[in-house]
């Protein structure tokens, strides 16, 4: 199988929480079922914030909130779109083999499966994903400006104009 050609990523830059979850929103407008999205980023640097916003998108039951402790959520539609399931894989340290405790190959195909932390854990679900990375300033800082660089990797990607979320 031949590789796809890389996508060029959206390059944004994100001032407010409300700008995060409009990204969000946004997104959500390019996501159907059978989509993984792995999202990057520094603790307090918007993940759940962007989910937050995709879960309004995609018209999803539920208050999107972290599953820090209960590791994943599962939002089902509340029409006629895909369930989001939210994973966050902070506290799994296993890869793949603690990853498939959650079944999220079974959910994948139906659902949009979006994964906080889950660089190097869950690649091997699928070759086509949408990676988020979030970049803030780290330290003692309240400045609310973040970079985000959305890419597309696989064939399901190939051909998707990114460039509109940035409009």
């Amino acid at each position: 199988m031949e590789a796809a050609v890389p996508q060029t990523p959206a390059e944004l830059t994100v001032t407010s929480p409300e700008q995060m979850r409009d990204l969000g929103r946004s997104l959500a407008k390019l996501l159907r079922a059978g989509d993984l999205v792995l999202l990057s980023g520094e603790l307090g640097a918007g993940k759940t914030t962007l989910t937050r916003g995709l879960g309004e998108g995609l018209g999803v039951r539920g208050a999107v909130t972290s599953p820090t402790f209960v590791i994943a959520r599962v939002h089902p539609s509340l029409g006629h779109g895909p369930p989001l399931v939210h994973v966050d894989a902070y506290r799994l340290s296993g890869g793949l083999d603690e990853m498939e405790d959650l079944d999220l190959d079974v959910s994948l195909p139906e659902s949009v499966v979006v994964v906080e932390w889950g660089e190097g854990k869950v690649e091997e679900l699928t070759e086509d994903r949408l990676h988020v990375v979030i970049h803030r300033a780290v330290g003692d800082t309240t400045d609310e400006v973040r970079h985000v660089t959305v890419r597309g990797l696989g064939e399901r990607w190939a051909g998707a104009e990114l460039s509109v979320l940035s409009a």
